[in-house]
């Protein structure tokens, strides 16, 4: 959360500490708060008094574990269709930090417990027991391998280079480039943290309990293990949407038993991406059933039932303005949108916008779903129907699409799917992350 300001409430007994040497230890009892900023000097305030200034301010709970912080307008949903406003509560520390104009706020917070409320926030807490142990050891698994990478970069003293750009094309994936001063957002971006907010469920803290420790490894270090929501019958490589880099656990899978593989074509071909994306086969995430996707869509998820296969409509007006509208580019109107590069799973890598102003490249799969959506785009693993007005000029784009998200790792869908047929959280792994294995590094 940045903010100019920032409205928190204290739940509990809290020592207020500031990083400047002068500044004495304050203690501060229940009440609500507002933190402002000028000049990278946060000030906290009681009721209009300042009670300290500094650059780094740490409220931190007394020993009870009952003890917790309310933040105020948190914004969940950042860039998407559910983008909302909530108030959310945490445990552990507060952690403000003037940066210029807005001040950052960090929740400092045993690992365990942010698993409990991440598990809780990206899922239902009641949820399957087994699907929850298998997302609780992936959630753990990815973090640890992003604060390990985080630690790599600075080390090497290297900027994140995410962008490669060239006469004609621009080729942008996200994922670390954000992230200085803290290990991980509490968005979509990274994993739904929303504090204990949701974390109401005790299915959820025993699951966190029962595989404590536990992360997937390969080759002696964590897996970097990834998930989204619906991987549309097959999952996607690593290097498709973020930097290229292979990881052999996060390769193409079928999302049904080995013996009845999803589709046996080389997704990367047009013709089988095609075929592909037009049919609906069967697959563990190719469910309509509303219990089981209770469990892994929160309420605002579920205001989108049309995931495993979808259907997007614009006409020339419209795509014309969106796209110059996301990209700040004037392509006039859209004459076609053309795939150069597709993924295992059929998704979009490559993408050619040709307009009649400019012609431009993009890419990889978040760019392209930007660029062609309000939000993002449900995945982009889709193919693209045009209708040709009178004079010539494409009246109508239909984009024909496949699943939600990256689709790279866990399906979560499918996941949920899998435990309900009786797959334990080994098995489900085991599914996703071919070849990793199951450590314990820490009880």
């Amino acid at each position: 959360m940045r903010s100019d300001t920032i409205r928190f409430r204290l739940i509990g007994e809290f020592r207020l500490q500031c990083r400047e040497p002068s500044a004495a230890d304050q203690e501060l009892k229940s009440g609500s708060f507002e933190a402002t900023v000028r000049d990278g000097i946060v000030t906290v305030s009681l009721k209009n008094q300042s009670l300290t200034t500094g650059n780094e301010i740490l409220i931190a709970p007394a020993e009870s574990a009952r003890n917790h912080f309310l933040l105020h307008d948190v914004t969940i949903g950042i860039g998407f269709h559910w983008e909302q406003k909530e108030d959310q509560e945490f445990p552990g520390m507060l952690k403000l930090v003037g940066e210029g104009s807005q001040i950052q706020a960090v929740n400092v917070v045993p690992l365990e417990d942010y698993l409990v409320s991440v598990i809780s926030s990206e899922m239902r807490g009641d949820s399957s027991p087994e699907l929850l142990k298998a997302h609780t050891v992936i959630s753990r698994s990815w973090l640890l391998a992003q604060v390990e990478k985080q630690r790599s970069f600075l080390d090497s003293g290297r900027p994140y280079d995410h962008v490669q750009e060239g006469e004609g094309e621009y080729i942008r994936w996200y994922d670390r480039e954000d992230h200085i001063g803290f290990h991980v957002c509490a968005d979509d971006h990274c994993q739904r943290y929303q504090g204990i907010s949701r974390a109401f469920n005790p299915q959820v803290e025993q699951a966190v309990r029962d595989t404590s420790g536990q992360v997937l490894v390969h080759g002696g270090a964590i897996c970097d293990a990834r998930y989204s929501k619906c991987c549309g019958g097959v999952t996607e490589l690593f290097e498709s949407c973020w930097e290229p880099v292979h990881h052999p656990y996060l390769q193409r899978v079928d999302d049904n038993p080995a013996e009845h593989p999803v589709n046996v074509n080389d997704l990367s071909l047009e013709a089988n991406a095609e075929a592909f994306i037009r049919d609906t086969p069967d697959a563990f995430c190719n469910t309509s059933d509303p219990t089981l996707l209770r469990q892994v869509l929160n309420d605002y998820d579920q205001a989108s039932p049309d995931f495993y296969r979808w259907k997007v409509r614009y006409s020339q007006e419209e795509i014309s303005a969106l796209i110059r509208e996301r990209s700040g580019i004037d392509f006039g109107a859209i004459l076609d949108l053309v795939p150069l590069e597709r993924g295992a799973s059929s998704r979009l890598i490559k993408m050619k916008i040709i307009g009649e102003k400019k012609t431009l490249v993009t890419g990889k799969e978040l760019e392209i779903r930007r660029l062609l959506s309000h939000s993002h785009l449900y995945s982009s693993a889709f193919v693209v129907e045009k209708e040709k007005g009178p004079d010539g000029i494409p009246s109508q784009f239909t984009l024909h699409g496949a699943g939600w998200g990256h689709g790279v790792g866990l399906c979560q869908i499918g996941a949920a799917v899998m435990a309900h047929r009786g797959y334990s959280y080994r098995g489900i792994l085991k599914h996703y992350f071919v070849g990793a294995n199951l450590e314990t590094r820490y009880e």
